[in-house]
C-alpha cells in the first residue's frame, strides 16, 4: 500500500472510513442492465470482503506502516475470519495507513460479485486473479465516487450530462468478469474522469469572489498556512503533509487528491470544499472547531477543543 493509496484522488497522485459492516452489498442491476452505483456501494463494507486490502496490497515500513509487507502476503495481524486483530489499535500500533485506507467499496464487490463469494483461502486458485482485479476495481470505484460527488454540485450542472455518461460507462466496466477487468485501461478512465472533475471544479470555484489561488500539484509539505485565505483555491494533488492549516479558510477549495497526512486543520473552515474524502480527513489532524464539508464525519482521533 503506497502513499498514493493513502492519499486518494483520480488524475493526480488520485483511506478506510468507518466500514459499513451492517449493510450487505447489493448488486446494481435493474432488469438485467447496469445502472449508476448507489452511494452505499461506494462505501467499504469490510464484513462482506475477504480482507483484500490486508493481503493484496504491499506496504513499506514508514510513518504509515510499522512493517514491510509484500503484495499477496496476508498481514500478520489478519485473523482466520478475515478480520484485523488490532483494528481498534491501528494508530497506536503504527498502522495509521491502514486506519485511513478506503477501497470505496471495491473489496465487497470483488469478493461477493466478481468472484461470487469464493474466497482466496478456500479457493487459492483464485488468489492471483482476485488480487489483480481488486486493484482495478478500487481504481474504478474511486472514480465512481468522485463523479457521484460532482453530480451533487449544483454549480457544475452544465457538465452533469457528461458526468452521468461517464458514470454509466465506468459502472459497466466495473461489472466485468476477472478477465474483462484485467483488460481495462484504468489510466485512461482516470484521464476521462479527471477532465470532467476539473471542469466541474472550475464551475464551482468561479462562483467564489476574488482571485483564486492555483497551487495544483505544489509541494507545500510543512508549509505555514495558518489563517491563509484559500477560498476557491485549486489544491488538486497538493502535498500538504504536516502543513499548518489552522484557521485557514478553505471554503469551496478543490482538495481532490491533496495529501493531508498530518496536516493540522484545527479551526479551519472546509465548508463547501469539494472532492474531500473521509480518508483525507482521517489522515489529518483537526479539532471540534474545524468546519467540515457536508457528508463528512469528524474523525474520532481529532482533538475535542480548538
Amino acid at each position: 500500500m503506497s502513499a498514493h493509496d493513502v492519499r486518494g484522488g483520480p488524475g493526480t497522485a488520485p483511506g478506510q472510513d468507518t466500514p459499513d459492516q451492517d449493510t450487505p452489498h447489493q448488486e446494481r442491476r435493474s432488469g438485467g442492465a447496469a445502472t449508476r452505483p448507489e452511494s452505499r456501494e461506494l462505501r467499504a463494507d469490510c464484513g462482506s470482503c475477504f480482507a483484500l486490502c490486508c493481503v493484496a496490497l504491499p506496504f513499506t515500513a514508514s510513518a504509515d506502516f510499522a512493517v514491510d509487507k509484500e503484495a499477496g502476503r496476508p498481514c500478520r495481524h489478519l485473523g482466520g475470519d478475515f478480520r484485523c486483530g488490532i483494528h481498534r489499535d491501528l494508530r497506536q500500533r503504527g498502522f495509521s495507513g491502514c486506519a485511513v485506507y478506503d477501497c470505496f467499496g471495491a473489496g465487497q464487490k470483488i469478493s461477493q460479485v466478481t468472484f461470487g463469494g469464493r474466497d482466496w483461502r478456500r479457493h487459492p486458485e483464485t488468489a492471483g486473479a482476485m488480487f489483480s482485479a481488486f486493484a482495478v476495481m478500487r481504481g474504478l470505484h474511486e472514480l465512481l465516487w468522485y463523479l457521484t460527488e460532482a453530480l451533487a454540485l449544483p454549480a457544475a450542472r452544465p457538465v452533469h450530462g457528461e458526468i452521468r455518461q461517464s458514470l454509466e460507462r465506468i459502472g459497466r466496466l466495473s461489472d466485468g468478469d476477472p478477465g474483462a477487468l484485467a483488460e481495462i485501461d484504468v489510466a485512461a478512465c482516470r484521464q476521462e474522469a479527471g477532465e470532467l472533475l476539473g471542469r466541474a471544479s472550475e464551475l464551482v470555484r468561479a462562483g467564489v469572489p476574488g482571485r483564486k489561488k492555483d497551487r495544483r500539484g505544489a509541494d507545500l509539505i510543512g508549509a505555514r498556512l495558518r489563517g491563509a485565505d484559500l477560498r476557491g483555491a485549486g489544491l488538486r494533488g497538493v502535498y500538504l503533509i504536516g502543513a499548518d492549516l489552522r484557521r485557514a479558510d478553505l471554503r469551496s477549495a478543490d482538495l481532490l487528491g491533496a495529501d493531508l497526512r498530518g496536516a493540522d486543520l484545527g479551526g479551519a473552515d472546509l465548508t463547501g470544499a469539494i472532492f474531500v474524502t473521509q480518508a483525507q480527513l482521517d489522515a489529518a489532524r483537526g479539532d471540534s472547531a474545524t468546519r467540515l464539508p457536508a457528508g463528512r464525519t469528524r474523525p474520532a482521533h481529532w482533538a475535542r477543543r480548538g
